[in-house]
């Protein structure tokens, strides 16, 4: 039977993407597959899918979007049911009052869309997008839609003593530890905070003892907040209990212990906790650092660079040799920038040796040592070894002193590709920290190819932040140049049920200065950061509080935040 073609096929036929006979056999055999027929082409290696999208949004007139420059973790996530998102591959993005906005690949897939108008009660608007990239975006947001699912069901079952927790160690507890382990209540009651600051996006959870008091709190988008304010008589076994979960010693309460635990919160999820404790006057405080693995799979575009900025890091990566440094105070995310990097340059072609103390993520393909001062393994010593490991990438954790720096740079001069990080305040000081670290001029000029200096700061709420007008002097205090005032859009936070004071979620803020052939003369003169950080602004590189008005006048936070963290 003849099928006629038309809509998005005629146009890949017109545009040379398929014959006559290729569109009217894959139109066939998607309908008796009952699958979208994108989903045939793709699936089936017929067209290019990146080539598809753009026929149809420029065939059907609807927008199209880069699914890796989006942050799935703000896609809706109670809207619509999971298999009607596998059954009809389409995405939820975002919701602006009764219109849902549909990720979609094909746009003729008109069933889909009424059906998920139809249990949404939400009219549907379609964004084309990569077949190739729908696909991991739909099964990645399944995936946290079931994880969030299973904690917010534990939540109130009497099964959270038993949540599924992975020991660091295989050692046998003591009689004290098993012991502990029987009190139910406390079991409950730790795993429901670790399920809270899962499920409320917090970076890290504090347990504190005081004199009188005892607390608990959350660090969520950079803010620490008082959560809860568990009886002080429970104080020890609070602490015994996460001691046991992260195989520390609970009989040593006069030292600091460093331990670890994992989580599993779904069938493919997993939460890694960095736990330690250290004593003080009132009892042992324990800080657990939550590191999730998903966290460094979101891609450059969701880090929150500009686009030379982006370029810059990518063309970076792309070297054979030299240094990336990246800069910042402890909590400004220069693990996940790190860690991004590696991700890109992770093939089965390098081989990539880092070496961490400790070892935050695991990443598949990629050699991790943990770094051990107790027994004598140094960063300095990893990065000999690795020398003789015939390495194409290596990642320092931190570059503390002149040791670890002379071999960092050796390597870079040697035909590898070295990447670390140093805790200076801005891009240009790093280099100064360097020379003043015993490095000669002429070794950090010729071996650092890129420097980043990067802060976190809250991104506003985009259901409740509200315009916000401000004289133009206070602007121009702010740094804002007369030619940006025109126009200029700020926003303000209010707060609402979705976000937390306003604010959801972080981004990143960036200086990013490659060391051109002007730096590097100054470089090599002994030249100040002062001297380098003009050099900088001259071509053109963003200093860090420019990035953050940028971020303000975008519309992505304020200017009360980006003053906080700048």
């Amino acid at each position: 039977m003849s099928i006629t073609i038309s809509g998005l096929a005629k146009r890949l036929v017109i545009d040379g993407l398929l014959t006559e006979t290729q569109a009217e056999e894959a139109l066939r055999l998607a309908r008796n597959d009952k699958i979208p027929f994108v989903t045939h082409l793709v699936k089936h290696k017929i067209a290019d899918s990146g080539r598809i999208a753009m026929a149809a949004s420029e065939e059907f007139g609807a927008p199209l979007l880069d699914l890796s420059a989006f942050d799935l973790r703000q896609c809706p996530r109670d809207l619509v049911d999971p298999k009607l998102l596998r059954k009809h591959r389409v995405l939820p993005l975002f919701r602006r009052a009764n219109r849902l906005f549909l990720a979609a690949s094909d746009p003729t897939n008109i069933s889909a869309f009424d059906e998920v108008k139809f249990h949404t009660g939400l009219s549907t608007d379609v964004i084309i997008v990569d077949e190739n990239k729908l696909s991991p975006a739909i099964e990645l947001v399944i995936e946290q839609m079931e994880g969030s699912d299973a904690l917010l069901g534990l939540l109130d079952e009497a099964e959270l003593e038993s949540l599924n927790i992975e020991l660091a160690h295989s050692e046998d507890s003591s009689r004290d530890a098993v012991d502990a382990a029987d009190e139910t209540p406390i079991v409950r009651f730790v795993n429901k905070v670790l399920l809270d600051a899962i499920r409320t996006g917090a970076s890290d959870i504090h347990v504190e003892p005081y004199e009188k008091t005892y607390r608990i709190r959350f660090r969520t988008d950079g803010i620490l907040k008082e959560i809860a304010r568990p009886p002080l008589n429970i104080a020890n076994r609070i602490a015994s209990r996460l001691k046991i979960m992260s195989q520390m010693d609970i009989s040593e309460r006069r030292l600091p212990q460093d331990g670890r635990i994992k989580m599993k919160v779904s069938r493919t999820r997993a939460i890694d906790f960095r736990v330690n404790s250290l004593p003080t006057l009132w009892g042992e405080k324990i800080v657990l650092r939550i590191l999730d693995p998903g966290s460094v799979q979101l891609g450059i575009d969701a880090l929150g660079y500009e686009e030379s900025q982006k370029k810059f890091f990518l063309n970076a990566l792309q070297q054979s040799q030299g240094m990336i440094l990246v800069t910042g105070p402890t909590g400004s995310g220069k693990t996940v920038s790190l860690y991004t990097g590696l991700n890109i340059l992770n093939t089965p072609e390098t081989n990539i040796s880092t070496a961490e103390d400790p070892v935050e993520i695991n990443l598949e393909g990629i050699n991790q040592v943990p770094v051990n001062v107790k027994i004598g393994l140094t960063f300095a010593m990893a990065l000999r070894a690795f020398l003789r490991q015939d390495p194409d990438v290596i990642m320092v954790g931190e570059i503390r002193d002149l040791e670890t720096a002379e071999i960092a740079i050796k390597a870079a001069q040697t035909g590898h590709l070295v990447l670390s990080t140093l805790h200076t305040n801005s891009a240009p000081e790093t280099l100064t920290r360097l020379r003043n670290m015993g490095i000669p001029s002429f070794n950090v000029a010729t071996s650092v190819t890129l420097i980043i200096a990067q802060r976190l700061c809250r991104r506003l709420c985009n259901h409740c932040k509200v315009p916000l007008k401000l004289p133009e002097k206070v602007l121009l205090d702010a740094g804002f140049t007369p030619e940006q005032l025109p126009g200029l859009g700020l926003f303000s936070q209010v707060g609402c049920d979705a976000c937390n004071e306003g604010y959801k979620g972080r981004l990143g803020i960036y200086e990013v200065v490659p060391i051109t052939d002007g730096i590097s003369r100054i470089i090599m003169q002994d030249g100040n950061s002062i001297e380098i950080a003009d050099q900088a602004r001259k071509e053109g590189f963003n200093s860090l509080r420019q990035s953050a008005l940028l971020k303000v006048a975008n519309g992505l936070t304020s200017l009360e935040e980006a003053n906080r963290v700048t």
